[in-house]
């Protein structure tokens, strides 16, 4: 509750942005970070996304830390491809997703409704902080944020935010 307290007073002005923008970015930022890990990165950016209210800063700090969990998750990955896939899209009716989608080992059934618990890690050196900020963050800007094991293998991890009044230009 304190961590959650201390975004929603953040006096820090939210402003409408492009979602595509700010996840070139973090990709840019951590370009070199998947080339270490021998990871293949896919981006699927859909155009013409409506804009949304955020403070760009945190929403960068929120993608960054889901995209570096996914690399750190396909550590282990040896007998496949490391994949990450980061999508955008249109959310019915008037909201904007973001999936960080990655080939690593998922997540255990036990685990999967505890990760945004403060405290909680399936790390060895891990505080289990990030994923419960990241959580209070998305909320704090009206959103959602949850996680579910993929298909085939992985790990899915969604952003749910709500749209401003504006359409980007994708």
């Amino acid at each position: 509750d304190g961590i959650r307290s201390m975004f929603k007073s953040d006096s820090r002005e939210k402003a409408l942005l492009d979602v595509n923008q700010v996840i070139r970015e973090v990709l840019a930022l951590l370009h070199f970070e998947l080339q270490n890990h021998q990871i293949l990165m896919q981006a699927e950016l859909s155009p013409k996304l409506p804009l949304v209210l955020a403070d760009l800063v945190q929403l960068q700090q929120v993608i960054a830390n889901l995209i570096t969990n996914a690399i750190e998750a396909m550590d282990t990955v040896t007998h496949r491809a490391r994949t990450l896939r980061v999508k955008s899209v249109i959310s019915e009716p008037d909201g904007v997703l973001i999936l960080v989608e990655d080939s690593g080992p998922g997540i255990d059934s036990e685990n999967v409704d505890r990760i945004f618990n403060p405290f909680f890690t399936t790390k060895s050196q891990g505080m289990g902080m990030g994923l419960s900020i990241c959580r209070s963050i998305i909320e704090a800007h009206n959103g959602r944020l949850s996680a579910r094991s993929a298909a085939d293998r992985g790990s899915v991890f969604q952003i749910e935010l709500p749209a401003g009044d504006v359409v980007g230009a994708g």
